[in-house]
């Protein structure tokens, strides 16, 4: 019913292919599509239009730090995203997912927790350890055990 324009000023400017296995972190800026394998955190520093794109085939083993991701693969990490996550049909997810707007297709996992973000809102830095309370609930008090 709904259906999003195609993004035709998108470009990928890092393609990490198939057969492709990368130990550590990356950083990247602009377009970074993976069908590969990363264990390490992946983080854009650059704002705007840049964006994260994981197929089917891709994995990351690590958080994911950027504004856009469109996951399609796994990650097993925590995905911090300022702006927009969509998580296709074949999508897998062992971690929180921090978002400004999420979209999620049927058959889409996700085992974690979801945590809404003002839109524009900053990203905490990479390496920083997300709150396990939910918003509003101060941290170290217990919920309601009683």
């Amino acid at each position: 019913m709904f259906k999003r324009k195609p993004n035709s000023g998108a470009t990928i400017d890092t393609l990490i292919g198939a057969k492709t296995r990368i130990n550590g972190d990356v950083e990247f800026a602009g377009g970074f599509h993976l069908d590969g394998h990363i264990n390490g955190n992946v983080t854009c520093e650059a704002a705007g239009d840049a964006f994260l794109s994981v197929s089917e085939h891709g994995c990351i083993e690590g958080s994911v730090f950027a504004p856009n991701v469109l996951l399609n693969g796994t990650v097993k990490g925590n995905i911090e995203a300022a702006d927009r996550v969509e998580l296709g049909a074949k999508a897998k997810v062992l971690g929180n997912v921090a978002y400004a707007v999420i979209e999620t297709a049927v058959g889409a996992q996700i085992n974690g927790k979801l945590i809404h973000r003002a839109a524009g809102a900053p990203m905490p830095p990479a390496g920083e350890p997300q709150a396990d309370s939910a918003p509003g609930t101060p941290q170290g008090e217990p919920g309601s055990q009683t």
